[in-house]
């Protein structure tokens, strides 16, 4: 698992960037939950999708 995939951290999902910028809500395990922009919060297996990092501060949307 991607050690930076803490609470807070703002990521994309690499196979869905219409999605937009998700911050990590919880990280159980290789179980991600995720609150994007435009899909809302989404469940993301880690083992089999390696989320894109994009940012340690949620102010910071790039």
């Amino acid at each position: 698992m991607d050690p930076f995939l803490e609470p807070g951290v703002l990521v994309r999902h690499p196979g869905q960037l219409d999605w937009g910028i998700g911050q990590v809500q919880s990280v159980d395990g290789w179980r991600v939950t995720v609150n994007f922009e435009e899909a809302g919060k989404q469940t993301i297996d880690a083992r089999s999708v390696a989320l894109v990092w994009v940012s340690d501060n949620p102010r910071d949307q790039r």
